[in-house]
């Protein structure tokens, strides 16, 4: 006995619904492709559409697409003023943007102490432990200085146990110089 399926019927569907769905799309669309302008214009569209989930989704989208076009407008006076905004990123959690920008610092002035000691924190606040202590060291033979102010610095914190950060923050006096007294023994 075999079973009859009967077709269901077709419920009209809201034009304006579909057309939300379709701008909804597109909106997604452009913004994958960066195209933050022409994205926010039809996530735009979606909000006044009568589906409110769709419009949630579309706001959170549009929100991402006003960061963005915020971020382009952006324009520092100083390489200082620039990494002042990354380490603001940072202390907001926005960890992602501020990496952005310490990057975009670092080519311009790859020994950047600073930028470096930046970077440093960064990484290891989001558990990048062995990153973190390179760049540390990097930013730390440009500035041996920069050991005391990592010493107290909240940022390190997850780095605290670690034998290798005590290592690099309170190095043996003894051992850097220990060596050239050797060859000069070994020389006469």
């Amino acid at each position: 006995m075999a079973l009859k399926v009967t077709p269901r019927k077709q419920v009209a569907e809201d034009p304006r619904h579909t057309q939300a769905v379709q701008s909804y799309e597109t909106g997604l669309r452009a913004l994958q492709e960066h195209k933050f302008d022409k994205a926010k214009g039809h996530l735009q569209k979606v909000l006044a559409g009568p589906d409110k989930s769709l419009s949630d989704r579309a706001q959170v989208h549009l929100l991402t697409c006003d960061k963005h076009l915020d971020q382009t407008a952006l324009q520092f006076k100083s390489t200082e003023e620039h990494y002042d905004f990354a380490v603001s990123l940072i202390n907001s959690g926005d960890y992602v943007t501020a990496r952005e920008h310490l990057d975009k610092l670092l080519k311009q002035d790859p020994k950047s102490e600073y930028v470096l000691y930046g970077l440093a924190a960064l990484h290891c606040l989001t558990g990048h432990v062995e990153e973190s202590l390179k760049t540390l060291d990097e930013a730390i033979q440009v500035r041996p200085s920069l050991r005391f102010q990592a010493r107290n610095d909240t940022d390190f914190q997850n780095l605290a146990e670690d034998p290798r950060f005590t290592e690099l923050l309170y190095p043996d006096p003894g051992a850097g110089e220990s060596e050239p007294q050797e060859e000069e023994a070994s020389a006469y």
